[in-house]
């Protein structure tokens, strides 16, 4: 007869408890065959250091409105980051993830829970009770605490709140992304405002000069010197520049009320908006690694990084539901048949157990679910990939775009220049009798004309350089907000 030492009786166990552990593991559900091939793009592999050189610039700063348009300009901003209705959306939806963090991280605690009952009720006589309670009326009393903890072998809650960190991470730079967009917005409408005001002027002082021209066109008209046509063309020319200033002051109302529905306020904000004027030009050097830097300085992409963390976050809490789950219970309190004496010692209950739960067949539920999160990791790596190719396409067009306004504002001012040696030349021979006052008018008429498309492609550059100063993350710095999404796991890695 084979005799059972304690020590071999405690291997015997432990054999049978990791036998048992294996038979659990291998009836449960399979998410094999479920995975996503997806993988994150790099800078490297878009090529963009011909359309993107280095140019040893920096990257803008925090305070970049001020630098653009002082006081006033920062006045705005500061007055619609406060009250811009859109912002305070995006400020509840971070409130919101806050909120499932805090759930999530409480998900890992135990619960613990008081509760005291009491049911009066007639104990049947044909049931497993027996005498003397069987046809007997009692209350049934318990005061107890319950104790409740699931032992997350897993990681299913690590995982969930790993997924609801990298959403509220994601909120917090689409924050970000959202006040750089308001801020944009206001500083173009802004310098659009400077550019309607200052195209006004100049087309009164055209008005102004044309009047002149129409005044002596008539007293050549009434000399014979000039045809009635000659005439007519004048009253022509002064009836649309008349037309064009209330153009002009129609557009500075329409920019006063996008400013202050900008800002959050109504239209009567905007009457109070002086028109400034524009900013003088500034030089604009593109910084050293500016594609890598990109993911850190442009909150979507960080935004859109951080997605795909969550993602991947909750494919691993699905994979977790597919092994078993195990919950240790416990109890203790009082409990008795009589009120009176339910605070006795003999009327006290204690216990606790574990409860395991073994998915083996779910109709499919678990990998239908599973299939889900993978297809939301694989659209948020394809969300990833284009925003990082929207962000370089976007630099490069401000780029190319400010390369080729800076260029024609070079042209533009020597034709300015041009016809300003005109006009010169023209009262110098009006000043010596040799010509009359036409020349000098017509040439002043087309200084005018010059300036006001110089001023357009002024303010176009400034325009330019807002949309360039967006494109590159308007100051935001992934590593100073806490954000910087390399510190989660390897971007580079596809959800296995």
């Amino acid at each position: 007869m084979t005799r059972f030492t304690p020590m071999r009786s405690g291997r015997i166990k432990a054999g049978a408890a990791a036998v048992a552990g294996a038979l659990l593991l291998s009836s449960c559900a399979s998410f094999n065959g479920i995975e996503s091939s997806r993988q994150l793009q790099t800078p490297s592999e878009l090529p963009a250091g011909a359309s993107l050189p280095a140019q040893g610039g920096a990257w803008p700063t925090m305070d970049w409105v001020a630098q653009l348009g002082g006081a006033p300009l920062r006045a705005l901003v500061e007055e619609a980051l406060t009250d811009n209705p859109g912002l305070q959306v995006t400020a509840a939806r971070l409130a919101s993830a806050q909120a499932a963090v805090d759930l999530s991280r409480a998900n890992r605690l135990p619960t613990v829970g008081a509760g005291l009952s009491s049911t009066y009720q007639r104990y049947t006589e044909t049931g497993l009770i027996p005498p003397p309670l069987a046809g007997e009326y009692k209350a049934d009393t318990q005061l107890a605490l319950n104790f409740s903890h699931e032992l997350d072998f897993w990681g299913r809650h690590d995982a969930e709140l790993r997924a609801a960190l990298a959403q509220g991470r994601a909120v917090d730079a689409e924050q970000y992304s959202a006040r750089l967009t308001l801020t944009a917005a206001i500083s173009r409408a802004w310098l659009q405002l400077a550019r309607q005001n200052a195209q006004l002027e100049l087309t009164r002082q055209q008005l102004v000069a044309r009047e002149k021209l129409g005044r002596l066109t008539a007293l050549r008209f009434k000399a014979g010197l000039d045809t009635e046509s000659e005439s007519e063309q004048t009253r022509q020319q002064l009836e649309g520049l008349r037309a064009e200033i209330v153009q002009w002051q129609e557009a500075m109302a329409l920019t006063r009320n996008q400013l202050a529905a900008l800002m959050g306020k109504g239209p009567d904000r905007g009457l109070a908006i002086a028109a400034p004027p524009l900013p003088p030009e500034s030089a604009t050097a593109l910084p050293d690694q500016l594609p890598l830097g990109l993911l850190g300085r442009r909150p979507d992409i960080v935004a859109s990084r951080w997605r795909v963390e969550a993602a991947q976050g909750e494919i691993a809490s699905a994979k977790a539901q597919f092994y078993p789950n195990v919950n240790l219970t416990a109890f203790a309190g009082f409990s008795t048949l009589s009120l009176d004496r339910l605070l006795e010692a003999g009327s006290r209950i204690v216990g606790i157990g574990p409860a395991i739960r073994l998915p083996v067949f779910e109709g499919g539920r678990l990998r239908a679910q599973l299939k889900g999160r993978v297809a939301g990791y694989d659209n948020a790596v394809a969300s990833y990939n284009q925003t990082l190719v929207d962000a370089l396409r976007d630099v490069a067009d401000q780029v190319q775009s400010l390369r080729a306004a800076e260029a024609q504002g070079g042209h533009q001012r020597a034709a300015t220049q041009a016809a300003s040696n005109a006009l010169r030349l023209a009262r110098e021979r009006e000043r010596v009798g040799t010509t009359n006052m036409l020349p000098v008018l017509a040439s002043e008429l087309a200084l005018i004309v010059q300036r006001k498309v110089e001023l357009e492609n002024q303010a176009r550059r400034a325009d330019l350089r807002v949309n360039l100063v967006r494109a590159l993350g308007g100051g935001f710095d992934a590593d100073a907000a806490g954000l910087a999404a390399e510190q989660s796991s390897s971007s580079s890695k596809s959800a296995s």
